[in-house]
C-alpha cells in the first residue's frame, strides 16, 4: 500500500514538472496576452478612429466601446482556443483527430455556416457604418429597445418592459436609431373650436420658453418647444402641433413633462381640451291642426 502510494506520488510529481508546469504556463500565457492584448486594442482603437463632429463626445465614446468589445472578443476565442489545444496535448489527447473532426464537422455544417458567416459580416458593417451603439434606443425589425450588447454575430435589447431580445445580424432588415446625435419634440395637441388661437399660440410659447430656462432640463434642451401649425381640424377639436428639439434619448421626459405643464397652463388660461363629441339635432314635429 505505501509502495503504491509512493509509485502514484512519484508520478504525479514528475507528471507535474513534465507537463502541469506546461499547462500553468500556457493558461498564465493565455491570461498575460489577453491582458496585452485588450490593452493594446484599446489604445489602438482610440487612436485609430476618426471623430465626427457631429456626434457628442458621449456617443463617440460609445461607439469606441462597442468596438474595442467585439476586437476583444473576437481575440480572446482566437487565443484560448489555441490554449485550448496545447493543453489537450499536455494532457495526452492527440488533437490530430479533434482537428481533423473539425474539419469534416465544418464540411458537414458547410451550408448551415453561411448564415453564420451572413451575420458576421453584416455585424461587422453595423460597427463600421456605426449605425448604433451600446446604450443606444432602436428599433430592429419592430422589436424596440435598449442597446444592451453588441457582438459580430447578434445585437442584444432589453425592452421597457425588461424583456431581453437577441437579434442575429443577418436577420436585420431595417434599424431606426432614436439616439443619433439628438431628438425633436414632436407633439399633437387637440383644444377646442372656440378657443383664441392667439392666445393659444402665445401660452405654448410661454411654456416651451419657460421649460428651456428650467435648470433641471435646460441643458437636455436644443430648442424650446414652440407652436408649430395648426394641423388639422378634426371633428370635435382643432389640433395644434407643437415642435422642439432636444437631446438623443431626452425627447420622452422633457416631452412628458411639456404635457403637464401645458395642462396646467391651458387650465389656467381657460383652453379646453375636448373629448369627442356628438350633436344631435332634434327634427320639430310639425302639427296639423
Amino acid at each position: 500500500m505505501v509502495n503504491t502510494i509512493q509509485e502514484w506520488s512519484t508520478h504525479l510529481w514528475q507528471w507535474s514538472i513534465n507537463h502541469g508546469v506546461l499547462i500553468l504556463l500556457y493558461l498564465s500565457t493565455g491570461w498575460l496576452i489577453n491582458k496585452i492584448v485588450f490593452r493594446f486594442i484599446d489604445k489602438i482603437t482610440r487612436m485609430a478612429l476618426v471623430s465626427d463632429k457631429q456626434t457628442s463626445l458621449e456617443a463617440e465614446e460609445k461607439r469606441k466601446k462597442t468596438l474595442i468589445e467585439i476586437f476583444t472578443w473576437a481575440t480572446r476565442l482566437i487565443v484560448w482556443g489555441i490554449i485550448f489545444m496545447m493543453v489537450l496535448k499536455e494532457l495526452g489527447i492527440p488533437i490530430g483527430p479533434i482537428i481533423a473532426s473539425a474539419g469534416i464537422i465544418g464540411l458537414a455544417f458547410g451550408f448551415g455556416g453561411q448564415y453564420l458567416i451572413r451575420d458576421l459580416i453584416t455585424g461587422f458593417f453595423l460597427i463600421l457604418e456605426n449605425q448604433y451603439r451600446i446604450g443606444d434606443f432602436v428599433y430592429i425589425n419592430g422589436v424596440e429597445g435598449l442597446v444592451e450588447k453588441i457582438s459580430l454575430r447578434l445585437t442584444t435589447l432589453r425592452d421597457v418592459d425588461g424583456t431581453v431580445h437577441f437579434i442575429p445580424h443577418g436577420e436585420i432588415k431595417l434599424v431606426s436609431n432614436a439616439a443619433k446625435e439628438f431628438a425633436n419634440i414632436n407633439l399633437d395637441i387637440g383644444v377646442a373650436y372656440d378657443t383664441n388661437v392667439k392666445l393659444l399660440i402665445e401660452v405654448i410659447n410661454r411654456v416651451g420658453k419657460e421649460l428651456k430656462e428650467d435648470k433641471a432640463y435646460g441643458e437636455e434642451i436644443t430648442k424650446a418647444p414652440h407652436f408649430e401649425r395648426i394641423q388639422e381640424f378634426a371633428d370635435s377639436a382643432i389640433i395644434v402641433k407643437i415642435k422642439g428639439e432636444t437631446r438623443a434619448l431626452s425627447q420622452w421626459d422633457i416631452t412628458g413633462e411639456l404635457r403637464l405643464r401645458l395642462k396646467y397652463a391651458f387650465d389656467e388660461a381657460g383652453i379646453v381640451i375636448p373629448f369627442p363629441q356628438m350633436v344631435v339635432h332634434q327634427a320639430k314635429e310639425i302639427i296639423k291642426k
